[in-house]
């Protein structure tokens, strides 16, 4: 997840919550690196400084979760997922600055849990 650019597609959509998808294919990472913001000859950025349209002279600075072993597909609420899975939600609610409001933990329409 690379939360810089999701801060700046906030910022410039106006994204009021966000949905994640997909978060099942996560399940056997760990850790789960997560960009947090990037590095240049100037120091860290936390925000981009010119835009998302070049960033080949950027490293990425990452900060690592935990993952988590079990599978995602039968959870249908936020207790059902695994602590691990619900701090790596939260962490990048607290990075983005947006709410996530939807997870979806499967390919089937009936696999989302509503948040909030």
């Amino acid at each position: 997840m690379d939360t810089v650019l999701l801060r700046y597609s906030v910022r410039v959509n106006g994204m009021t919550e966000l949905a994640f998808t997909k978060l099942d294919v996560l399940t056997g990472l760990d850790p789960i690196r997560v960009c947090i913001a990037y590095r240049d000859q100037a120091g860290e950025h936390r925000s981009l400084p010119f835009g998302s349209s070049n960033l080949a002279d950027f490293e990425p600075v990452y900060e690592e979760l935990p993952g988590w072993e079990r599978d995602l597909t039968s959870a249908a609420t936020w207790d059902e997922l695994p602590p691990q899975a619900q701090a790596y939600i939260r962490r990048v609610e607290d990075l983005s600055e947006v709410p996530v409001r939807q997870v979806s933990v499967g390919p089937e329409r009936d696999q989302l849990i509503r948040l909030g």
